[in-house]
């Protein structure tokens, strides 16, 4: 059974710092591309940062330079670094993981974690 369990969501005023984790189990870790995403009330769905099993990542345009995403085969966690947030970072942040970054919409999802930018 795969399971896929994000934290570290929570409030920060502008410019605040975040950082997500997310614990993978069910699955071989290691071999598999790993993925945030975001939604926002009312938003489409968005493909934040990836990271694929040979340490290759990818970002959207509107955090790079901000988020960073990082994994940790030893314990099977995946992180995303939030810098320099705005409120229109607000959203539901999702941890994802396939065998590819092509395959992550359809691949293994956690239940989401609330970030807030609010002051």
């Amino acid at each position: 059974q795969v399971q896929l369990v994000e934290s570290g969501g929570g409030l920060v005023q502008p410019g605040g710092s975040l950082r997500l984790s997310c614990a993978a189990s069910g699955i071989t870790f290691s071999a598999y591309t790993m993925g945030w995403y975001r939604q926002a009330p009312g938003k489409e769905r968005e493909l934040v940062a990836a990271i694929t099993s040979g340490g290759s990542t990818n970002y959207a345009d509107s955090v790079k330079g901000r988020f960073t995403i990082s994994r940790d085969n030893a314990r099977n966690t995946v992180y995303l670094q939030m810098n320099s947030l705005k409120p229109e970072d607000t959203a539901v942040y999702y941890c994802a993981a396939a065998p590819n970054v092509a395959g992550l919409n359809q691949g293994y999802w956690g239940q989401g974690t609330q970030v807030t930018v609010s002051s």
